[in-house]
């Protein structure tokens, strides 16, 4: 039996290599998606981890701010892509999901879509389904950032303004950071300091968060704050306890684990649900 012919295995190979069409998904199963690689695929979650808009303390301007753009969105109207940088544990990603939540709850269509920073090579792939849809989509990155040997970034410029192609009218993105600019600040001083010329150096790294029209900051929370935060949980859970002692158990729970932010308290305050017997649904 003769060999084939040696471009038709090549040709084969790369046939087994690459990705299969992604089916079109069915938007109608669900308002929220993740997008998944090996095998790609959008998986409808039929119950989104959130809590209430109204819950969110101390962020009053993000959250007024992020739901007028995204209202905007979700009418058709111009917005911006949106970065929340900023404070561990003050709610960046609470805020992205409760505003998605808002939108819905006003009667506006809009679903999202959550995209894992380590598949961002596949995004072009991910926009190029979405953009064929007539629903308007919310692509949502958590703890967006990048490392000084992180090619990752090239990727994600495609879904902010670059690219022949551009992005699809219907989709605008949504990130949450610790860093500012998503890259270490070492990393950025090393790079100002070891190079024949420091802004050009930079200016590549840099650029991708100057690419967010919006940018949010979140900072820590001080101890009035903190304790509203947890007051409001207790309401809106149905839990009871007099202040004295939520306040001495609130600021005893902080003081162990060495910072004050909106995940310390609903952290206490699960724990305070749990020894009171109330169940958080």
């Amino acid at each position: 039996m003769t060999n084939p012919d040696p471009l038709i295995r090549i040709a084969e190979a790369l046939e087994r290599m690459a990705p299969a069409p992604l089916a079109a998904p069915d938007f109608s199963a669900a308002d929220a998606f993740v997008w998944h690689t090996e095998p790609e695929r959008l998986e409808p979650v039929g119950r989104v981890s959130r809590v209430g808009l109204e819950l969110l303390v101390g962020i009053d301007r993000s959250r007024d701010t992020l739901l007028t753009n995204t209202l905007q969105f979700a009418r058709g109207l111009p917005a911006n892509n949106a970065l929340l940088w900023g404070a561990r544990g003050m709610g960046k990603s609470s805020l992205v999901k409760a505003v998605h939540a808002e939108v819905l709850r006003q009667g506006v269509p809009l679903k999202i879509v959550e995209l894992q920073r380590e598949d961002l090579p596949s995004v072009a792939r991910l926009l190029s389904v979405l953009g064929g849809s007539s629903d308007r989509f919310l692509l949502f990155c958590d703890d967006l950032s990048f490392s000084h040997d992180d090619q990752h970034y090239k990727s994600l410029k495609a879904v902010l303004d670059g690219g022949i192609a551009g992005r699809p009218d219907n989709v605008l993105f949504y990130a949450t950071s610790n860093r500012r600019h998503l890259m270490p600040r070492d990393m950025i001083e090393n790079e100002r300091s070891s190079a024949i010329n420091p802004s050009e150096a930079v200016e590549e790294k840099v650029s991708l968060s100057d690419r967010f029209g919006l940018w949010l900051g979140f900072h820590p929370c001080d101890q009035d704050e903190y304790l509203r935060m947890i007051r409001g949980y207790c309401a809106a859970h149905g839990v009871e306890i007099d202040e004295d002692t939520l306040r001495a158990e609130a600021i005893e729970w902080q003081a162990t684990r060495g910072a004050r932010s909106g995940r310390v308290a609903w952290q206490y305050f699960t724990d305070l649900a749990g020894r009171r017997g109330v169940a958080l649904s």
